[in-house]
């Protein structure tokens, strides 16, 4: 298992075009992958389950990512928020 946490930049936070990105990265990878916000978990893999969660901007996220490919999902779930913009370049 592992995990990254981010801050939340954009003006909208994460609204519906990024939130499709995001789910479009995620389930591209095996590994379950989890996007935590305000104590609640959601599948990053579910559309509904991310817009559920209302991120908006200086939120603070958690991606949780376990299975054999967990290394490349986060980085490639980090390369798609710097891509939409939703953080900074970390």
């Amino acid at each position: 298992m592992q995990q990254k946490t981010f801050s939340i930049v954009d003006e909208t936070g994460i609204h519906a075009r990024p939130a499709t990105k995001l789910v479009q990265t995620a389930t591209k990878f095996k590994a379950n992958i989890d996007l935590e916000y305000n104590s609640k978990k959601v599948n990053l893999k579910s559309i509904m389950g991310v817009m559920s969660l209302g991120v908006g901007k200086g939120a603070e996220i958690t991606i949780h990512a376990d299975g054999d490919d967990e290394t490349e999902a986060l980085e490639a779930i980090q390369n798609t928020l710097v891509h939409e913009g939703l953080i900074g370049d970390e």
